[in-house]
């Protein structure tokens, strides 16, 4: 049985601490009641299965999830079995989040970025071959990387949910809607504590634009009515929630409110120590029934 609560927390990926700075960072995660952490992988760099084992044994409770295992780093049988020992190992704790990624890192790897779609099904009835073949003693949940309607229906279909990423509340809705009732819905909220505008606005202009400039990520702020292109003052209010912790406390209820299970937040800085900073700052509003949102338990 896998019970997320309402809000986990996205790291980078890398925390530039060293793994016995992360563990304590991780710990101090678990403390203060967010009820997840979630690691990104690029190729190459850290294995996110790896670092998913360090976090699982230097905590207790906090569930892990990987946001998102890559497909080119890994083939499916592999994915699957590693999802598998983790799950064992850490019974109820363990959440793989899959996704196929980008043009250039299938280039890293020899491969070329053809009919993402077929390949992500076809990937996922690898998995689930390599389940069938071994049955993992603890199930533990697979959600997809999945922003636009065909990757959402195939979440639906195919896995247990779907992970979004840098998409508004709006999306949210429309994602649970492609879903529908009862399935896993996690979704990404970049958070900026700071309560002077041009501040807050120039240093999420710079994430925003970094990602933005990404294809993929630019789709749902097109289709619900915003520009990526222009970067202006309304679309950075959109994309990160900024201000004190009852502004992004708001922010994370309507995303809630849109349809999601659990939002990870994400604090847009990079240093470790200004992270774990503004996560205690936050913690009182967000953790511990503070958003007076219903949990939703997911079982697997």
């Amino acid at each position: 049985m896998l019970d997320l609560g309402t809000v986990g927390v996205r790291l980078l990926g890398d925390t530039g601490e060293g793994r016995p700075g992360e563990r304590n960072l991780l710990r101090r995660i678990e403390r203060l009641g967010y009820g997840s952490v979630w690691f990104p992988e690029g190729i190459g760099g850290h294995d996110v299965f790896a670092r998913s084992g360090i976090a699982l044994a230097a905590t207790e409770r906090l569930a892990v999830g990987t946001g998102i295992a890559n497909l080119w780093a890994r083939p499916a049988p592999t994915a699957q079995a590693a999802g598998r020992a983790l799950a064992e190992g850490h019974p109820g704790r363990f959440v793989l989040g899959v996704g196929i990624g980008h043009a250039f890192q299938a280039a890293q790897v020899g491969e070329k970025f053809t009919t993402p779609l077929t390949r992500m099904r076809n990937y996922l009835s690898r998995m689930d071959e390599e389940a069938d073949a071994n049955p993992p003693a603890a199930p533990f949940p697979r959600v997809l990387a999945a922003l636009g309607p065909r990757m959402l229906e195939l979440a639906r279909d195919a896995a247990d949910g779907a992970h979004t990423f840098f998409a508004p509340p709006e999306h949210t809705a429309f994602a649970r809607e492609v879903l529908g009732p009862g399935k896993l819905l996690v979704v990404h909220q970049p958070v900026l504590l700071g309560s002077d505008p041009s501040v807050a606005r120039a240093t999420a202009r710079e994430m925003v634009a970094l990602v933005l400039g990404n294809g993929p990520y630019a789709r749902p702020w097109r289709d619900f009515g915003h520009d990526p292109g222009r970067l202006d003052d309304r679309l950075i209010d959109a994309v990160v929630a900024w201000g004190d912790e009852e502004a992004i406390a708001r922010r994370v209820r309507r995303q809630l409110d849109a349809g999601a299970d659990h939002v990870l937040i994400s604090p847009l800085t990079q240093e470790p120590a200004h992270a774990a900073r503004d996560l205690a700052r936050l913690a009182p509003a967000l953790t511990g029934g503070a958003l007076e949102t219903t949990v939703k338990e997911k079982t697997c």
